[in-house]
C-alpha cells in the first residue's frame, strides 16, 4: 500500500463516541478478573444497558454463535477480556489451547463487531507480547523487534494477532478498535488455583496455607480446600492426603521437638523483577479509555505507517518475586522459610512497562501493591 492510499483510510476514522449511561456494552469475560472488575466499575458509573453471556450460554469460539448473538443482541460498545490464561506451567503444557482458544475467540468477536457496526471495541491483551530481551521499561514501539519469550510464546503471538487485527480493521474499515496490554493483574475474584494461577495469587495461597499449616489451624485448611479443591483433594480428605497434596506444590510441614515447621518453596531464584496492577484500577483505565479516548489518540497523526498503537497499562513500578514472597510473608504473619527453588524456570527477568503513553492520555492508577495486598489478604481469609 502507498502513502497515498494510507493517508486516505487514516482519514476515514468514524468520528468520536462517547458512551452514554443508555449505551448499550457487551462485556466478552465478564466472570474473569479484569471482566468482573470492569463490570463493577461500569455499574458504579451508572451505566444501566450491560450485556453479557457465560461460557455455558455462549461459546466463544463458536463463530457462527458469535454471529448470532451479535445480531440479536447488537451491542454499540465492547469491552473484549475473554481470554485463556494461565501462569507459566499452563502456559507451557497447554500451548496449543491457548493459541487456538485465544486467536478464535478474538477472531469471532473483533470481526462480529466490525459486521453489526459497534461503535468502539477495547481489546485486552498482555504485555508478554513484547520480546524475552526487551529494553526496559518496554514502550509500545518495541513490539515486534525481537524474539518471544519461549514458556508463553503461542499465548504471546495470539494477543499480538488482535492488536494487529484491531488496526487493521480500523485502517481498512475505519472502525474505532483500541487494545490495551496489561500487565500483571492481582485483585477481586483472583484465579487462586495452585496449578494454574499467577504468580502473585499462587505465593498468597500457598503462603496463606503455609501459616495455618505452622498454627496446626486445620479449620482453615479444610476451609480453603472445600473451597478450591486440589488436584480434586478437598476438606473431607484425610489430613495425610491434604499433607501429601500440599507438599507436592511446595507447602511443606516437618516436626521438631513438637513444633511444626513449614517451608514454602517460591519457583526459580527469586531474582525476576515484576509489576503489578490492582485489577479494579485497570478497569477504571479501560472504563476511563472508552468514555474519554478513541482510536486516533493512539498514534501520531504524521506517521506514514500506523502501528504500535496499543496502549501499556500499568503502574511502571517493579518488584523482584523474591521481595513480594517477603512482603506477602510479613502481611500474612507467616513465621516459616520461603525456599526458592532454582532447579525451576525464572521466566523473563525483566517486564517494566513504560506507562508514559497512558499517563499522556490522562490516567494513572491508584492503588500500590502493598495496600492491595492487604486487600488480597482479606479476601482470602474470608
Amino acid at each position: 500500500m502507498n502513502n497515498i492510499d494510507f493517508n486516505y483510510f487514516s482519514i476515514i476514522l468514524l468520528p468520536l463516541h462517547r458512551m452514554n449511561k443508555d449505551s448499550k456494552i457487551y462485556i466478552a469475560g465478564h466472570r474473569g478478573l479484569v471482566g468482573s472488575a470492569i463490570l463493577n466499575n461500569l455499574k458504579s458509573k451508572g451505566y444501566k444497558n450491560i450485556i453479557y453471556r457465560t461460557h455455558s450460554e455462549l461459546d466463544l469460539t463458536n463463530t457462527s454463535a458469535v454471529a448470532h448473538f451479535m445480531e440479536q443482541e447488537k451491542p454499540e460498545y465492547v469491552f473484549l477480556a475473554a481470554a485463556k490464561v494461565g501462569g507459566i506451567v499452563a502456559n507451557n503444557i497447554y500451548r496449543a489451547d491457548f493459541i487456538y482458544d485465544n486467536l478464535m475467540i478474538q477472531n469471532n468477536i473483533i470481526h462480529q463487531s466490525y459486521s453489526h457496526g459497534v461503535k468502539k471495541l477495547l481489546f485486552l491483551g498482555s504485555t508478554c507480547i513484547y520480546p524475552k530481551n526487551a529494553q526496559q521499561p518496554m514502550k509500545e514501539e518495541y513490539l515486534l523487534t525481537d524474539t518471544l519469550e519461549y514458556t508463553n510464546e503461542p499465548y504471546a503471538i495470539a494477543k499480538i494477532a488482535g492488536i494487529k487485527m484491531c488496526e487493521s480493521y480500523n485502517i481498512q474499515h475505519g472502525t474505532n478498535f483500541i487494545s490495551v496490554m496489561p500487565t500483571n493483574l492481582y485483585g477481586p475474584n483472583d484465579n487462586y488455583d495452585l496449578k494454574k494461577s499467577h504468580v502473585l495469587p499462587a505465593l498468597m495461597r500457598k503462603i496463606y496455607l503455609g501459616k495455618a499449616l505452622e498454627n496446626d489451624d486445620w479449620a482453615t485448611i479444610i476451609k480453603d480446600l472445600n473451597q478450591l479443591p486440589i488436584e480434586g483433594i478437598d476438606g473431607k480428605a484425610t489430613k495425610e492426603s491434604i499433607l501429601s497434596i500440599l507438599s507436592n506444590y511446595g507447602i511443606k510441614s516437618t516436626k521438631e521437638n513438637h513444633q511444626t515447621n513449614v517451608q514454602v518453596e517460591v519457583w526459580g531464584s527469586g531474582k525476576p523483577m515484576r509489576e503489578f496492577l490492582w485489577s479494579e484500577d485497570m478497569a477504571d483505565a479501560c472504563v476511563f479509555i472508552m468514555e474519554n479516548r478513541d482510536f486516533s489518540n493512539t498514534y501520531d497523526k504524521g506517521t506514514k505507517e500506523i502501528k504500535n498503537t496499543h496502549i501499556n497499562i500499568g503502574t511502571g513500578i517493579e518488584i523482584s518475586i523474591k521481595s513480594l514472597a517477603e512482603m506477602i510473608k510479613d502481611i500474612i504473619g507467616f513465621k516459616g522459610q520461603i525456599y526458592f527453588n532454582t532447579s525451576k524456570p525464572d521466566g523473563t527477568l525483566r517486564k517494566l512497562t513504560d506507562v508514559s503513553k497512558l499517563h499522556q492520555l490522562g490516567w494513572k492508577h491508584k492503588v500500590d501493591l502493598k495496600e492491595g495486598l492487604i486487600k488480597c489478604t482479606n479476601d482470602i481469609s474470608k
